[in-house]
């Protein structure tokens, strides 16, 4: 009995050896888990890059959208005027035509002007070397000075003279002062048709030069309308997304000047020449008059 009571002592000890022993490799084992926690992390580590390319769709939309056109780099005038409103882009291209023709009347009545004096110098050359009226009815009507404005004066002059002769009425004595009266309305007529037929071109630069700014005005209008209405729709204050817009507005507003200041300085200068031509034909028309006037004392 004692041998079995010690042989069961000894296995009960051996037994708690052995449990105290396998404590220790339990703790070392315990910390095992960690590398699942490390690969689980992993995936969602790996699956953060993947989100980048859908996150800038969203930022594009999150951009707010340009008011009054794209913007593909620097902004120009020519850019502005393509990307403008079709109202806009007609008040422009109306304004710019209207510019071109302004310039082409400019050239034409420089032209004009500048043959029409020299033709008048010429006639009144010839003319002062004549000594009766025939004479001067022969320079009047050539037709090196055809269409000149003191040749048509002189001619008118000289025709009535030769048609009261014609008619058989006496142009001299006593009946002189009624050939003069009649020359002279001759003259007074072709004179009074001079403003007329020199001031061609005038009334189209006078309205472009009152109208143009106002033109423009308009379509500036209407394009930084347009351009408040973008805003907004697009909830946007941001002044790179809602200037080209506005710039593309008031580019109407320069162009309607660019049209209206150069009417108007060529308006006020060939008023100033169809003026001083006018006061020229005046002149000349004492000069006619005291020819014609000599000429019937004398006979001739």
């Amino acid at each position: 009995m004692l041998d079995i009571k010690k042989t069961n002592i000894l296995l009960a000890m051996a037994g708690a050896a052995v449990l105290m022993a396998g404590t220790p490799v339990l703790a070392q084992d315990a910390p095992a888990p960690a590398p699942a926690e490390a690969t689980t992390a992993a995936p969602a580590d790996a699956a953060a890059p993947a989100a980048t390319p859908e996150a800038a769709p969203a930022a594009a939309e999150a951009a707010p959208p340009q008011v009054g056109g794209e913007s593909h780099g620097k902004l120009t005038p020519a850019r502005m005027f393509m990307q403008a409103d079709i109202v806009v882009k007609v008040v422009m291209i109306g304004l710019l035509l209207a510019s071109v023709f302004t310039w082409v009347i400019l050239l034409i009545k420089l032209f004009e002007f500048g043959a029409l004096n020299r033709a008048t110098d010429r006639f009144l050359e010839a003319f002062r070397q004549t000594r009766t009226i025939a004479d001067m009815r022969r320079v009047a009507t050539s037709e090196e000075f055809e269409g000149n404005p003191l040749a048509d004066m002189a001619a008118a002059a000289t025709d009535e003279v030769e048609l009261s002769r014609q008619a058989g009425l006496s142009v001299t004595g006593d009946h002189r002062d009624s050939a003069l009266n009649r020359a002279q309305a001759a003259v007074s007529a072709v004179q009074s048709g001079l403003a007329k037929r020199l001031s061609g071109g005038q009334q189209f630069m006078a309205s472009v030069g009152s109208t143009a700014p106002f033109i423009g005005l308009f379509g500036t209008v209407y394009g930084v309308m347009n351009s408040f209405i973008g805003i907004a729709n697009t909830n946007t204050t941001n002044l790179a997304v809602v200037a080209p817009g506005i710039a593309e507005a008031l580019l109407a507003t320069g162009i309607g000047l660019f049209a209206a200041i150069p009417a108007v300085i060529f308006y006020n200068y060939f008023n100033t020449r169809i003026a001083a031509y006018g006061t020229r034909s005046d002149g000349f028309n004492a000069e006619l008059m005291n020819a014609v006037s000599r000429n019937l004392d004398k006979g001739a």
